[in-house]
């Protein structure tokens, strides 16, 4: 179990493979902008090899309509 303050080290995550069911292997995968809400953006993540959406992904905004920051 992930102790409450290493929690927050897990949040902004971001998916370089994934499983496609078409290719029938983990691939590479894009993240592509779907569609901008007023307060989250959707995002599909499309295999590069054959161009279908494997996964998605919400992303909250903050109340002045910016993405939060991403700590690196």
């Amino acid at each position: 179990m992930i102790p409450p303050d290493h929690r927050k080290d897990f949040e902004e995550l971001e998916a370089s493979l994934l499983y496609c069911r078409n290719c029938r292997r983990p691939m590479p995968v894009r993240k592509r902008l779907l569609l901008v809400l007023l307060d989250r953006e959707t995002y599909d993540y499309v295999c590069t090899g054959c161009g279908s959406p494997v996964g998605k992904k919400e992303e909250p905004l903050t109340p002045a309509g910016v993405r939060r920051p991403r700590l690196r």
